[in-house]
């Protein structure tokens, strides 16, 4: 393996252990109990987020356009990355099992284009 990979590994686990760290300061209640309804809440905050991450774009072409807040941007854009790594957790994905289905999602999509999905 690549020192680039190993150091991409390491990343991707340092995130998992901090996101499960912070699971387990979390009052979780009001978090439903069983998987499917966990993954269902996570879509809902994953979507949440990403409308809030657009409000920081300048989308609305009938609006007079404002500075973009890259910083505002990239805070809503770790949000969405807190709820997908919760999500991975939730089914049991480890960083391994992410980058082997990227890759392998990613080589679907490639064969996509290729033949002009």
């Amino acid at each position: 393996m690549s020192q680039v990979s190993e150091k991409t590994d390491d990343r991707l686990e340092k995130i998992f252990q901090l996101q499960k760290g912070l699971s387990e300061m979390m009052n979780l209640d009001r978090y439903p109990k069983d998987s499917e309804g966990r993954v269902s809440a996570l879509c809902t905050a994953i979507m949440h987020e990403a409308v809030e991450l657009q409000r920081t774009t300048n989308w609305k072409w009938w609006k007079t356009p404002t500075a973009f807040n890259e910083s505002e941007a990239r805070e809503e854009l770790i949000d969405i990355w807190h709820f997908v790594v919760q999500a991975s957790l939730e089914l049991n994905l480890t960083p391994d099992d992410i980058v082997d289905e990227y890759k392998r999602k990613n080589e679907i999509n490639r064969e996509r284009q290729r033949k002009g999905y």
